[in-house]
This record gives structure tokens, sequence and C-alpha cells, in this order.
């Protein structure tokens, strides 16, 4: 079995996404960033029965940072998304959430799985980066071999329900030449987030110091760039922080289900 940690990036972007999966199954842990390009990569939310309609509603009413995929049914742990997976053992590691507080961040939810879970599938901003990368725009985080910078915004999600909560953006910083592209590129992809919602000054978005995120990791940010910020799909579990439901579950930030879908069918002429 390959180890994901000592293959270069070449080789992390041509693995296919269901050895990907066999690779975190067997309890490889990685960021997905740069690994099966060109297939679409996704967010997680699971909660119980009782939430997902609020969970829907909530996701309904902030399309742009949780656009639904997919959506498994109490119990049903795969779909098309991920022919012949497991979606309680395939994504690299998983953050489980008890009142709003997080109580554990395993790679395989056999011991938290219930028959009554619903598992909603999110679009995710990774989807969009070879699109990126193939304009010749560089990505930060996957140069410098870290995760991807997130941070909680002053910007409130719509509430739904029991669930309410903040925004949360992820940071990619571009040459200033390339902003105009990276916008251009992203607004195609609006099942995984789409355009940026802020372009420049961090402050503007409550967020004091970019080298501090609330998930992910710091990046460097080269001379000549400019912070752009997405929409995130960890904003699902910002409510969950701040809504306080019995349990909750969500994918580590960063650390994604690598659908069998191409990037290409999300994108819109």
């Amino acid at each position: 079995m390959r180890d994901l940690s000592s293959l270069g990036k070449a080789e992390r972007a041509a693995m296919a996404p269901s050895e990907a999966r066999e690779l975190f199954r067997a309890g490889q842990v990685l960021p997905t960033a740069g690994i099966s390009a060109g297939y679409a990569q996704a967010n997680l939310i699971i909660v119980p029965q009782e939430l997902a309609f609020d969970v829907l509603l909530f996701a309904q009413r902030n399309p742009k940072s949780c656009p639904i995929l997919g959506v498994l049914e109490a119990g049903q742990t795969s779909n098309e998304l991920l022919e012949g997976g497991d979606i309680r053992t395939d994504v690299p590691k998983y953050m489980v959430y008890e009142n709003g507080v997080k109580v554990a961040e395993p790679t395989d939810l056999s011991e938290y799985w219930r028959d009554d879970l619903v598992t909603f599938i999110v679009g995710c901003s990774f989807t969009f980066e070879s699109a990126l990368m193939e304009s010749g725009i560089s990505i930060a985080h996957i140069d410098q071999g870290v995760n991807v910078p997130m941070y909680k915004t002053n910007i409130r999600s719509q509430s739904a329900g029991a669930m309410s909560g903040p925004m949360v953006v992820s940071m990619r910083p571009i040459p200033a030449s390339q902003v105009a592209d990276a916008v251009r590129i992203t607004s195609r992809y609006p099942a995984v987030h789409g355009a940026p919602v802020h372009i420049g000054n961090p402050e503007e978005l409550g967020i004091k110091d970019l080298g501090a995120p609330d998930f992910g990791d710091a990046v460097r940010i080269p001379e000549g760039t400019i912070p752009v910020f997405w929409a995130c799909g960890v904003t699902p579990q910002a409510a969950v922080m701040e809504s306080r439901p019995a349990l909750a579950i969500g994918h580590a930030p960063g650390h994604m289900l690598i659908t069998d879908i191409r990037d290409s069918q999300y994108q819109v002429p």
C-alpha cells in the first residue's frame, strides 16, 4: 500500500479517488488538497434525523457557504458520489461534537455511527483549485505543504431552526495581477462556493490576524499577493459549535471526502 505522505505532488494529483479513499480507510491521515486532481472534493455534516430538516434549511438559506452536492438518508453510508465507498471510513479524519464541543477526532466513525444519522455532502473549494493551477495561479497551501487556512468571520449566516452561526471562509493569497482571473475561474463553480466573498483587507471580515486561522494552518503570504476569501463548507460546523446540538459530526477541516465526480461536471458556462 502506498504511503500518501511520501508521494510527490504529481503522484498525489494522479491518484484515483477510490485509491485515495482506500488509503484513508486504512488509516492514513493527510489534508486532501492536491490529491486526485480533477475530481470534486466535499465537506460533511452528519446529524441525527431529527435535526436534518434544520440543516437542510440552513444550507438552502446559505447556499454560498453550504452548497449541497448530495444527501445520504438516515443510516445510508454510500451513494454515487463514492461508489463502493463508506462515509464512515473514507475521509482522512472526522470531528465529533457533543453539545457543540469537539469530543473526538477519529479516523473511523464506526464507534459513533447510528442508523438515524443523515449525511449532507457539501461542495468544497478544493474542487476548483485544479482549474486555478491550470491557469497558472499558484495555491499557497499546496505549494507549502500545509492545510488551507480558514477563519470565522463577522458575517452572520441566516439562521434556520436550531442552526445559527458565523460564515467561515478559506483564504488563498493570489498575485495581484491574477485576482481577476481567479474570480472569473471560480465563479464558474457555484456548486463548490463559486466566486470569492471578499478580496483584500481581512479586518473587514473581522479577521484580526491571518497568521492565526480558526481552522487549518497559516500560510506564508508571498510578496505581491492579495488575500482572497471564499465561503467555506466548515460553516455548518461553526453553527454546530454555536447552536450546540446533542450530536453532530463533520470532516476535520481540510480533510475532505474525495468523490468520484469530475470537477468539470460542476462547471457552468
